[in-house]
């Protein structure tokens, strides 16, 4: 899969069939090792990212294909997997990490709601009995997040989720108190966030707080959307 062609993972050819981002439509779109594909295949996903669906342009016709597919990617830290590991030490050479990182540019993850950074566990809190929230409970709240959403766009059959909010829906929906006005701009302005990450902070931090049963944007679902942007802090990679 790493080394796919930009045809084979948008569609096109002279005779034009689906890619495999069409394939995935209403679905989800798993891409491991990320930083191992080609930076041209990888580019030419941000289309489809934006307006979910592939423009595919001939002499004598245009085809569309659709692509609302949910982009789920991993990525190791950097090429040796233990850069930021609690114990073990980095072995990569002085700026390997940063060159690795940038082969994700930042275009693309403006376009990744949610960047996670998952740390290795250790024994004690794999051996813990400590109970963990059940799924059941997990998938009842999700439920009643998509009930809220399909209220909240029951008059546009063409929306289905906050994620697919146009940034004048966002502004009118998405509203905020000063306190998180403030604290956005200081993230902002320490983040060097786009414009498009502006609006995919607010529509995570509404899917939160769909989450979370308010009908209003906290200042806590705020700061939760704010740290899903890891990977657009300076210095990240040291």
């Amino acid at each position: 899969m790493k080394t796919i062609t930009d045809v084979a993972l948008v569609g096109g050819g002279s005779n034009p069939q689906p890619g495999e981002i069409s394939l995935a439509h209403n679905g989800v779109l798993f891409l491991d090792e990320l930083p191992e594909f080609k930076r041209t295949a990888l580019e030419v996903m941000r289309q489809p990212l934006e307006e979910r669906r592939v423009t595919i342009s001939r002499a004598k016709f245009t085809v569309d294909y659709p692509s609302s597919f949910m982009l789920v990617a991993s990525m190791n830290p950097c090429p040796c997997g233990y850069f930021n590991h609690p114990e073990k030490e980095c072995v990569c050479p002085p700026g390997v990490v940063q060159k690795y990182l940038s082969k994700i540019s930042g275009p693309l993850l403006d376009r990744i709601d949610l960047h996670v950074e998952v740390t290795p566990v250790n024994f004690n809190e794999l051996a813990s009995d400590r109970l963990a929230e059940k799924s059941e409970l997990i998938r009842d709240r999700v439920i009643k997040a998509r009930e809220i959403q399909a209220e909240r766009f029951g008059s546009r059959p063409d929306l289905h989720a906050n994620a697919q909010m146009s940034p004048q829906m966002v502004r009118d929906i998405c509203k905020i108190t000063t306190a998180g006005q403030n604290l956005l701009k200081k993230a902002m302005e320490k983040l060097g966030l786009s414009a498009r990450a502006y609006d995919r902070i607010l529509k995570v931090a509404r899917t939160i707080a769909d989450l979370a049963g308010s009908e209003e944007i906290q200042l806590e679902h705020l700061a939760e959307a704010i740290n899903f942007r890891s990977l657009d802090r300076e210095g990240w990679a040291g």
